[in-house]
């Protein structure tokens, strides 16, 4: 199992006071309420604080990880309790619902290893599952539902129907509660956490909340101006090309990105393509566009 660094995990020094100790805690666990804060790992970032608050307003439970930190570990280590260490025997088994990690219970007992209380096995809630799953950018911008097929820990095939928000972006992660492993002894299941990945496309990429779309145009009308439709995720507009436009410029849909409180924009890549001559007179007409513009180099 892995150390935790307690003191890192509230952001105070070890020598921190009391008070110096529930101020990091409440700043910290306003910031990361899973209410408030919808983010990817914020419910995780919310049970370590609140795991390294348990022990550090408590004077009994600090003295003793105290004892265990001067061995010198650091966050992430690799951890073993010390020789004749037992949580259960120095009085922290206690009867709290905290759902804490293995480290915390191997040093205070709180139903470390399926521990007892009263001669019955102590509820414990099952492991959370992480998978993927992956969408179309259709589906990413609309929302809607995907299918998603899994084997449980009996090799039992299930089939869960996911909800996916509009806007959802490569990376962010779907909770579904108690879809995880089932819980011990009576204690609820874990969860499902789903990381979204997003398929290509074959007309647009992503570039964060923005979506671009590279757009052929002819010479006239990069040289002329034009009006032309652009496809975007949500149907095709009319896009106005100013006269002298060249490849490579990029021209915004304001709004027309991924939808999310901060829509992203669309952003219109010109390309430029020249029709192949394939007729004696198609031919005279590059003929004659080169005479009349014979002083233009496009290397220069």
């Amino acid at each position: 199992m892995e150390f935790k660094d307690y003191y890192d995990i509230l952001g105070v020094k070890p020598d921190a006071t009391e008070a110096e100790i529930k101020s990091a805690y409440r700043k910290l666990a306003r910031k990361y309420h899973p209410d408030k804060n919808k983010d990817s790992g914020a419910e995780e970032k919310f049970k370590a604080i609140n795991e390294a608050n348990e022990v550090l307003k408590d004077a009994e439970k600090r003295r003793s990880y105290d004892q265990v930190r001067a061995g010198g570990y650091r966050q992430g280590e690799q951890f073993r309790p010390p020789p004749g260490w037992h949580g259960q025997e120095q009085g922290f088994g206690g009867d709290g619902d905290g759902d804490f990690s293995d480290f915390f219970e191997s040093l205070f007992g709180r139903g470390a290893g399926g521990g007892q209380r009263g001669g019955h096995p102590r509820p414990r809630r099952g492991h959370d599952i992480q998978a993927q799953v992956q969408i179309d950018l259709q589906t990413a911008f609309d929302g809607g539902q995907t299918r998603l097929s899994m084997q449980d820990s009996s090799s039992a095939e299930r089939v869960l129907q996911v909800k996916i928000p509009a806007g959802i972006k490569p990376g962010q992660v779907i909770r579904l509660s108690g879809q995880g492993h089932p819980g011990m002894s009576g204690g609820p299941n874990g969860d499902l956490l789903l990381e979204v990945g997003v398929r290509d496309d074959a007309r647009f990429r992503l570039d964060g909340r923005n979506v671009v779309h590279v757009l052929p145009i002819s010479p006239w009308e990069a040289a002329l101006g034009a009006t032309v439709p652009v496809p975007t995720l949500a149907g095709t507009v009319d896009l106005r090309i100013p006269a002298g436009s060249q490849s490579g410029r990029k021209l915004r849909l304001k709004g027309r990105g991924m939808p999310g409180a901060h829509p992203g924009d669309q952003l219109v890549e010109l390309s430029i393509r020249a029709p192949v001559a394939e007729s004696d007179t198609q031919r005279a007409a590059y003929e004659s566009l080169r005479d009349e513009f014979a002083d233009y180099d496009p290397r220069r």
